[in-house]
């Protein structure tokens, strides 16, 4: 009987940790960097700079994100392994193109100036950061395959480690910079990004070694499954990338109605920090999309014993934000440790405060999503992710050119409601 079959919390907990401990190590990065870019030079046209070129970054990333849960679902034997790997090469190139089509001045200028209508200063940092950040996309779809197929041979650990490593490396290359005070906030945050992120696939590659043994002992008919093709992953995964581009899609958005909206450059400043807070506890839902989808079963099994621990996360996680967000605790988080003065702290208290069930509300997309992945039934994720942009775009517009809401509070708003909008529509399709 192999372990799944006889599922316990205490084995769900094991297997959930350390990729809760991946999340949340990798949330760290956003306060760290956030914290280091405020205390530099011109905070607020840093933070403001290194935000849109964060935001940007991760739209062209978009194509490689779910390749994790892809990796995860699909690899199964040696044959399913390689296809999947020239995939995954293959997105890694044409995202890595893109983002070299986005830096040429003449498309970037049209974008960000004429479209976005950024301030001319955030444009120039932001120009520069995108172009420190170039590897960045390709190295997270490279280290994302290799995590994923150490999930799927439950060497949950080495992704904890990997992530440890990037930490390291990033929070080295940001000290160092910032030590020197020879370049510019935003571009010390875009050189941590992506020296770590590097580092970190490099490592994967490496730590992925016992997995991949395990793998290539296999069949290529030992898993019971038909032969992997291109076809067969682009009809699964293609949901995935379009959810993923949608899905981030809503950071630029927001960006964009945030720079027109009052108090611009103070919002653009500080949502990257409220961002960032708020990721730390989304972080334990996120983590939890591929520990449902390994420990599932094919025939959904162990479904009721992942869904009571996936409702004590979404508990724990909103609840302890709810207890920092309305007291003190949440003054000291925002001046003495993300380093804001107190002219912006001001700006964040009520955003961090409507968010408070933000992270509650993602363990349960991921738990929705895990689902719809196992039984190989991608596409509503795809349309829950449109609903979700569509709620938000309409709801800034609104809330930006006919509220007196200031651009961070709208964009709260305007994430929370979206959000559940994208878990109402999948309660309905799951039930």
């Amino acid at each position: 009987m192999s372990e799944t079959s006889k599922l316990s919390y205490k084995y769900i907990f094991r297997f959930w940790m350390p990729l809760a401990a991946t999340w949340l190590m990798m949330s760290v990065e956003g306060p760290l960097i956030a914290a280091i870019i405020a205390r530099m030079a011109e905070p607020k046209l840093n933070l403001a700079a290194y935000g849109v070129a964060f935001a940007f970054a991760l739209i062209v990333e978009a194509p490689v994100i779910m390749i994790l849960s892809a990796a995860t679902a699909l690899v199964q034997n040696p044959q399913s392994y390689h296809k999947l790997q020239r995939y995954t090469n293959f997105l890694n190139a044409v995202i890595t193109v893109t983002m070299l089509i986005l830096l040429i001045p003449q498309v970037f200028y049209v974008v960000f100036i004429e479209v976005m209508r950024l301030p001319p200063d955030v444009v120039k940092l932001t120009h520069r950061a995108l172009l420190i950040l170039l590897v960045w996309p390709g190295a997270i779809g490279y280290r994302r395959f290799y995590q994923g197929v150490m999930i799927r041979f439950g060497f949950t650990r080495r992704v904890a480690y990997g992530t440890i490593i990037r930490l390291s490396a990033m929070s080295l290359t940001a000290m160092l910079l910032y030590t020197t005070r020879m370049v510019s906030g935003a571009y010390v945050g875009a050189a941590a990004l992506s020296a770590g992120v590097t580092i970190e696939a490099l490592a994967s590659r490496l730590m992925a070694r016992d997995a991949l043994k395990i793998l290539f002992a296999r069949d290529n008919n030992a898993a019971g499954d038909k032969e992997l093709t291109y076809k067969g992953i682009t009809y699964f995964y293609y949901p995935l990338i379009l959810t993923s581009f949608l899905g981030l899609v809503i950071q630029p958005a927001l960006t964009f109605f945030i720079g027109q909206s009052l108090f611009a450059l103070e919002s653009l400043a500080v949502w990257p920090v409220v961002n960032s807070f708020i990721f730390i506890f989304r972080s334990m839902g996120l983590s939890y999309q591929e520990v449902a989808i390994a420990l599932m079963g094919k025939k959904e099994e162990n479904y009721h014993r992942l869904k009571r621990f996936a409702q004590i996360i979404a508990t724990g996680a909103s609840g302890t934000l709810m207890v920092i967000a309305f007291t003190p605790l949440l003054l000291i988080w925002l001046q003495d440790i993300s380093g804001l003065k107190q002219e912006l702290a001001s700006f964040a208290y009520l955003p961090v405060q409507i968010l408070i069930l933000m992270p509650a509300m993602s363990v349960w997309l991921s738990w929705q999503r895990a689902i719809l992945v196992n039984r190989r039934y991608t596409s509503p994720v795809t349309v829950a992710t449109s609903i979700e942009l569509l709620v938000v775009v309409l709801l800034m517009f609104v809330l930006v050119f006919y509220s007196p809401f200031t651009g961070v509070t709208a964009a709260a708003i305007a994430l929370l409601v979206g959000r559940a909008g994208a878990n109402g529509y999948l309660n309905l399709k799951l039930s």
